[in-house]
């Protein structure tokens, strides 16, 4: 994390409480629950250790229960934005993964690494920056040039399904580790043919939309509120 040129009027202790309170805030527990041809994934909430609250506003553009089938290509994914409950449903996103024969151990499995670039966009579709709209806008009407983001995923073949968090898939094996740009996703335990049988089911509430319509569907709203923020009372 790079505290910049608000950084260097800190100190030292001041970075510290700051950077602790991030943290806690930016590391996030993942389940990834799966069988043969079906998974689901979802966050486990948890409260700010400072705060004692959960990020209100943070959960308008987290990632919602994702459910992934890969012998179907389907994705279902419930998300909700402002108290209103949509239910993404899309197909999977292909990835051309490039298959190394890198190893490395990670638990008791030998995984191997794999390499894949793809669109930005196809990553975190459900998220929302400021920088993002102002982008769009300035570029209202050329080519927009597509940014693309580097991904390299750790797989192991000792578990034969496809299976990986958030949208990655469609290696011969389970993904145990995975990092793109500033983020790393790390499998911390794993607990195959558990007693307790596991149901994986495709979340079913909500209003049903493509991720490319739910995404229009955060900037028009977004975008509203920002005009209206700037409006006169009268």
């Amino acid at each position: 994390m790079d505290l910049g040129n608000w950084g260097a009027r800190m100190s030292e202790a001041q970075k510290k409480q700051i950077k602790d309170r991030l943290k806690n805030r930016l590391n996030k527990t993942f389940v990834l629950e799966f069988n043969k041809e079906a998974s689901v994934f979802e966050e486990e909430e948890k409260l700010d250790a400072i705060s004692g609250a959960t990020d209100t506003w943070g959960k308008n553009f987290s990632r919602g229960k994702q459910y992934k089938n890969v012998k179907d290509n389907q994705l279902v994914q419930s998300q909700e934005f402002y108290g209103k409950k949509f239910l993404v449903v899309d197909k999977l996103e292909p990835i051309n993964w490039q298959l190394g024969n890198e190893t490395k151990q990670i638990g008791k499995y030998t995984c191997f690494k794999a390499v894949a670039s793809v669109p930005k966009d196809n990553l975190e579709w459900y998220n929302f920056s400021w920088n993002e709209l102002r982008q769009a806008e300035a570029s209202e009407g050329e080519n927009e040039e597509i940014e693309m983001t580097l991904i390299e995923a750790w797989y192991t073949p000792q578990i034969p399904v496809s299976h990986g968090p958030a949208e990655y898939w469609g290696l011969p094996g389970l993904i145990l580790e995975v990092s793109y740009g500033d983020t790393v996703m790390l499998c911390s335990e794993l607990q195959l043919n558990p007693d307790e049988k596991i149901e994986i089911e495709a979340p079913d509430k909500g209003k049903k939309i493509t991720k490319i319509d739910y995404k229009e569907t955060i900037i028009k709203k977004m975008t509203e509120m920002r005009n209206n923020r700037g409006r006169p009372r009268g």
